[in-house]
């Protein structure tokens, strides 16, 4: 496996691998990395779908990437990701699976047309005081000090960074910014979680600083991601004869890892509860979804709490089993057990029922709720709130089945172990109803309307997810497996627990990412993986972040340190009229 970029090998199909029909191959989970490692196994492997074997746990597939209607409570979605233009794993994807919404095109077209004709944007990031828009929103309002802060851990390595916290590299300056305020929310980082990954983070989006506070950058699906992104894939898939087995889950893989190689031999399972092993090839290729964020998810409802659960579930036990087997499976414990209790647990649909609080949302959004368009653009968050709330409006209808007077609402709150502002409890001891009470009262809908509208306008379904910040705790080298550990012959980790180079976890592209690797890697095909956009090794994107993380200010007034002491006013005057001039004006440093 190599990387690559540019269109030449982008536009390439590869020769068939020797190996297409020799291989069989088993995927346990049926996530997005699962189902696109399926799909680069018939795409460029050329393996035929009927020896491609997905292995699932639940009685559906799609993994996180969820949105359902569940006849028992309602319009349902447990969360969603920001996608962008340079997610390079998952367009290539998707390039290829027909869309089941507009004739003749992909999803990729679909998608890139919706983006186009309708792009995204927000008018408000931040509120207070019962939903009046902070003054400052709009600006990252860092100090010199918070600036060098995150200039050094950039320039750190990420074997300096191995367990460390971010509160480990970042002082109050830089926690009491608009940036954090604006990253955290977008992002779900929480204080405690991985140095590391906010480096990783920093150096993979520096390309879209300028667009932190009005999320112009991002891209979203025209449902929700069930519908947009796993039910095409789905098709795809099945219509090529892949065998989806639910009800199943699987406990071990027994792996013979003498004279330094690595054999996956058996696959140890239960399908529906009974048990069942499967003896395995060396041909016989297993990608295992190692952990998950939403394992062991409870619902609520406007009545009940969601319950707290602290079960493992299949995905996890399959990893530990694993793990005890060779230090090279990594360490599950780093992220599923010890998260603390101030950690995001909760989030929450709230599904408006008539157009009595659609007034409110329009005044915060300054969109028409109802329009059929982009109304927040993403997350708005209550700066003043105890939970750290925040929650987003997509394109509605979110499902292609809701009503249209309905307005669907994905709410999460950051913090789990604070009482709310207007209720009195933390989020994971609420109810729907005082869960969309506490939200409408940072929306500022009037106090005395908030109760009777939190009953009779809204259904809310609570969910509790005990790992679902689990990507982000503090790790050290070796924690999360190869995509291909050392030594491996047929047994890969895809998926956000597994490790791979300079990428970002909590993305529909490491998912993507890992698959490809893996699937090409075993296979050896002969075309490359996408390399991530190099935007951190970009003079033009790095001129153009400090002039966004400075607020707008030109070169005379910087407190980007390394900039100003490298172009001081000699220098200027030395690059007049040539292309570092050019490159300064570019980025609006120089007028």
């Amino acid at each position: 496996m190599y990387r690559s970029n540019g269109n030449y090998e982008a536009f390439a199909r590869p020769k068939k691998p020797q190996k297409a029909d020799q291989v069989s191959a088993y995927l346990i989970g049926s996530g997005l990395a699962s189902l696109a490692a399926a799909a680069f196994l018939i795409r460029d492997g050329q393996v035929k779908g009927e020896r491609i074997h997905i292995l699932e746990e639940l009685p559906l597939a799609g993994g996180s990437l969820d949105g359902r209607y569940m006849q028992e409570y309602g319009f349902v979605i447990r969360g969603g990701r920001e996608m962008e233009s340079h997610f390079e794993c998952l367009w290539d994807l998707y390039r290829s699976i027909p869309s089941l919404e507009v004739e003749d095109a992909s999803v990729l077209d679909e998608f890139y047309w919706l983006n186009k004709e309708d792009p995204n944007s927000s008018h408000c990031r931040l509120i207070h005081e019962q939903g009046k828009q902070v003054e400052s929103d709009g600006l990252l309002t860092l100090s010199e000090q918070a600036n060098k802060e995150i200039l050094a851990l950039c320039m750190m390595k990420e074997e300096e960074l191995q367990d460390k916290k971010i509160t480990d590299v970042f002082t109050k300056e830089f926690f009491e910014s608009n940036f954090w305020s604006y990253w955290c929310t977008m992002f779900a980082f929480e204080t405690w979680h991985s140095a590391m990954e906010m480096r990783r983070y920093l150096l993979r989006f520096i390309h879209h600083i300028d667009a932190l506070a009005d999320f112009s950058s991002l891209k979203f699906t025209k449902y929700n991601q069930y519908e947009s992104l796993v039910l095409p894939i789905l098709a795809y898939l099945k219509e090529h004869g892949v065998h989806f087995q639910y009800d199943t889950r699987v406990s071990n893989v027994i792996v013979n890892t003498k004279n330094g190689e690595k054999v996956a031999e058996k696959l140890v399972m239960t399908v529906e509860g009974r048990a069942k092993t499967i003896d395995l090839e060396e041909t016989d290729l297993v990608f295992v979804t190692n952990g998950s964020i939403t394992e062991s998810s409870t619902y609520g409802n406007n009545t009940t709490p969601a319950p707290v659960s602290h079960a493992l579930g299949g995905s996890w036990n399959l990893w530990k089993n694993l793990a005890a087997q060779d230090e090279a499976f990594g360490h599950p414990e780093k992220f599923c057990e010890n998260l603390p209790e101030a950690s995001w647990f909760v989030s929450a649909t709230i599904t408006t029922l008539d157009d009595k609080i659609a007034p409110y949302i329009e005044k915060i959004s300054k969109r028409d709720p109802y329009a059929g368009k982009v109304v927040t653009g993403g997350i708005v968050h209550a700066e003043d709130s105890n939970w750290k709330l925040s929650y987003t409006l997509n394109r509605q209808p979110h499902f292609k089945a809701q009503p249209k007077d309905q307005l669907v609402v994905w709410f999460y709150a950051l913090l789990s172990d604070q009482p709310g502002n207007y209720v009195q409890k933390p989020i994971t001891e609420c109810t729907g109803i005082e869960i969309a009470s506490e939200w409408m009262y940072h929306m500022g809908v009037p106090i005395d309307q908030i109760d009777e509208l939190a009953k009779q306008s809204c259904n809310t379904i609570p969910t509790y997810m005990p790992y679902i910040t689990s990507y982000f705790m503090p790790r050290a080298l070796g924690d999360r497996p190869l995509v291909i550990p050392e030594g491996s012959k047929n047994l890969a980790f895809i998926g956000n627990f597994a490790e791979t180079e300079r990428d970002t976890v909590f993305t529909t592209e490491y998912s993507v990412r890992t698959a490809m690797e893996a699937v090409y890697t075993f296979l050896e095909i002969d075309r490359g993986v996408p390399e991530i956009f190099a935007s951190s090794y970009d003079i033009r994107m790095l001129l153009r972040a400090a002039y966004y993380l400075n607020d707008q200010k030109g070169l005379s007034e910087l407190k980007v340190p390394w900039l100003a002491s490298l172009i001081g006013k000699h220098e200027l005057k030395k690059a007049k009229g040539s292309f570092i001039e050019e490159l300064l004006q570019d980025a609006h440093l120089l007028p």
